[in-house]
């Protein structure tokens, strides 16, 4: 009896699955020529079903459901599926343990790829098959559907066996050639992708390993030492207090100046292990966590208060720092000073003065005391220029980096282009009389603002004490048609940018209307008009946008026609007069900058000038290789010790270190 029924579940099986399957992958396997074509085609297979259960042939990769439709069919009779409702109970439990080993092996072969299969044929003939037993109805005549989109023809299943079914399949597939070979095509592109973006997966799903890892644990337990040293139950146990502070001082020896794991020494484990045994103890005396908890929280917050000490503290010393000369930028000035005075008088001429009043050329405004940034500043323009004869750069200075500022392209000319030094101290036209923010420059109240001593916690705004606020070359800008009356556009720069690109383009750009083209800084709530300006002040609430988007100093084009015609200088003489007691905005060029050219602004690419790398490491070094200018706006300038490493280099390739005043002031990299 077992013998016969273990020949009629093989028989079983052979008839209803395997058979199917061999008859439909021998027709199409005949379209494909490769000595694996056979494997290849088995990819179609997606489930099968036997024992009464439907189980996915998880050996096979899947097809996704966007793949072309491919043409199905229904190979079944009644026989079959009459032979399956007359199974015995032995025999459907023999039939789903040969299924769960041949799922349980294709679980192993395969990644577990699950997705459904779009229209799979041998996963309707079986679903057919499975219908029909659950139904327990015996289907006379059924329907052959076909994948070339004509009728299907009638089958009789009295009448017909496997055979005739398998040639009406390969009839239906030979008119479906074209797509087979698409649908090949999909399914190995669909395979590779998803094997790249498994790998994608398995890669942002490894374990971040740290580099720290044991650095970090042993400074961990040096913390819960210190805790078990200041508890009550600890403190009364000499000997293990003794003990502690020795593995303490052992750890703190092994750790040194160590960043990394690999600068550790190699008994940093065995210290390390010493300690955690000693804290084991101290847990044995000590084990009321209650109080542990509140010898944490209070060291937790004495160490706010000293990060808290420490960031005014850097905040102070930062801006002490950009606010002092380095010893090499001031020997510098003297060096050119003596070196300018020894020359007679007709040697002190730059040339081309001619082209200075010229409007055609492509002039560029330039205000600054710094030598070096002002040769940075030209250099890199006329590196990137396509015609440098053409480009006038006028420089204004002050009295006493005159005759350095001078000598220095006296010395170095920056090749075809034209240069012209202005002296402040000459423009006569520019006094308190005239310009509202130079009488409040001069004001008691402002030096006293920014000279008296004073502690730094009761200054929140320390930024805006710095004392280049109460110099006029800071304010020149808003006085560009007074010092160029000839000219009809000019390009402002900052003395802290580095030109990467050609920018005489901008001189053709049609600003429609508008006095000034700016790239706009708003990044969501950040740099705008709210910022800058004291919106609980009804002149400014009444007139401005607090959620306007701000903009940038530091390379903008200006028409100096509409200028005129629009009298903008009268209109930041307006708001000046206003502020003279500083409560529409603090000192500083932007926030007037900001309503001064309110509504008259044309917002250029943000590729042509990026800000940032003068405070914020993390500029993208994308934006920065595209951009035409790059500006050190903050405190880190590139001239001085404290400036962003990684960001200098932009800027010190356009100084020769090797001429003799640099080197002679000992000005370095």
């Amino acid at each position: 009896m077992k013998i016969k029924l273990r020949k009629s579940v093989f028989f079983l099986l052979m008839t209803t699955v395997l058979v199917p399957i061999v008859l439909y992958t021998n027709t199409l396997g005949t379209y494909f020529t490769s000595p694996s074509s056979r494997n290849e085609f088995l990819e179609e297979a997606s489930t099968f079903t036997f024992g009464g259960e439907i189980m996915p042939l998880n050996v096979l990769p899947q097809e996704s459901a966007t793949i072309l439709k491919e043409p199905l069919g229904a190979v079944y009779s009644e026989n079959s599926t009459q032979s399956v409702l007359n199974y015995s109970d032995g025999s459907i439990r023999e039939n789903s343990r040969i299924t769960r080993q041949l799922s349980e092996e294709s679980l192993s072969t395969s990644d577990g790829n699950k997705q459904a299969v779009n229209r799979n044929p041998i996963r309707e003939v079986t679903d057919t098959v499975h219908g029909a037993r659950t139904d327990g109805e015996s289907s006379k005549k059924n329907e052959l559907i076909g994948g070339n989109g004509s009728d299907g023809a009638q089958i009789d299943p009295e009448k017909e066996n496997y055979s005739q079914n398998s040639e009406h399949i390969m009839g239906n597939s030979s008119k479906g050639k074209e797509i087979k070979h698409e649908q090949h095509s999909s399914r190995r592109s669909t395979k590779d992708g998803r094997e790249r973006g498994k790998t994608t997966t398995e890669k942002e799903n490894e374990p971040t390993v740290l580099v720290d890892a044991r650095v970090r644990h042993l400074k961990d337990q040096l913390i819960r030492a210190k805790v078990y040293l200041s508890l009550s139950a600890t403190r009364n146990n000499p000997q293990f207090i003794r003990e502690l502070r020795l593995r303490m001082k052992e750890v703190l020896r092994a750790i040194g100046d160590a960043t990394k794991d690999s600068e550790l020494p190699r008994n940093a484990n065995e210290k390390l292990k010493a300690i955690e045994q000693t804290l084991a103890k101290g847990k044995q005396i000590q084990d009321d966590c209650a109080a542990v908890v509140k010898k944490l929280r209070a060291m937790l917050h004495s160490t706010e208060e000293q990060l808290r000490a420490h960031k005014k503290q850097t905040l102070f010393l930062t801006h002490l720092t950009a606010k002092t000369l380095p010893k090499g930028l001031h020997c510098l000035p003297l060096r050119l000073s003596t070196d300018y005075f020894m020359l007679n008088s007709s040697q002190r001429h730059l040339p081309n003065e001619e082209k200075l009043v010229d409007s055609k050329p492509y002039h560029y405004a330039l205000f600054s005391d710094n030598m070096l940034a002002a040769a940075v500043v030209i250099n890199s323009t006329i590196t990137h220029a396509k015609d440098p004869s053409n480009h006038v750069f006028h420089i204004v200075t002050d009295r006493l980096n005159y005759a350095a500022m001078k000598m220095w392209f006296l010395s170095n000319p920056p090749g075809k282009a034209t240069i012209q030094v202005q002296n402040v101290e000459e423009f006569t036209w520019l006094n308190s009389s005239y310009s509202p923010v130079l009488k409040q420059l001069g004001s008691p109240s402002m030096i006293d603002y920014y000279f008296k001593s004073r502690r730094v916690e009761s200054d929140s705004n320390l930024k805006f004490r710095n004392p280049k606020y109460l110099s006029i070359m800071n304010h020149l800008r808003f006085y560009l048609p007074e010092i160029f009356p000839n000219l009809d556009k000019v390009l402002f720069l900052d003395d802290d940018i580095v030109v990467q690109k050609d920018l005489t383009a901008l001189w053709s750009l049609d600003l429609k209307g508008k006095v000034i083209g700016v790239v706009e800084t708003c990044r969501e709530s950040f740099h705008r008009f709210e910022r800058y300006l004291n919106f609980s002040n009804p002149l400014i609430s009444k007139n401005f946008d607090p959620r306007a988007c701000g903009w940038a100093f530091g390379m903008n084009i200006f028409d100096l026609k509409e200028w005129r015609k629009q009298n903008i200088t009268n209109v930041y003489h307006g708001w000046q007069n206003l502020n003279h007691d500083r409560l529409l905005w603090k000192l500083g060029t932007l926030p007037p900058g900001l309503i001064t050219f309110w509504n008259r602004t044309y917002t250029l690419d943000k590729s042509w000038h990026v800000l940032g790398l003068g405070y914020n490491p993390d500029v993208p070094q994308k934006e920065i290789e595209r951009a035409a200018v790059i500006h050190y706006n903050g405190n880190l300038k590139p001239w001085l010790e404290i400036s962003i490493s990684k960001f200098r280099n932009y800027w010190a390739k356009y100084l020769d270190y090797n001429h003799i005043y640099l080197r002679e002031c000992n000005i370095n990299p």
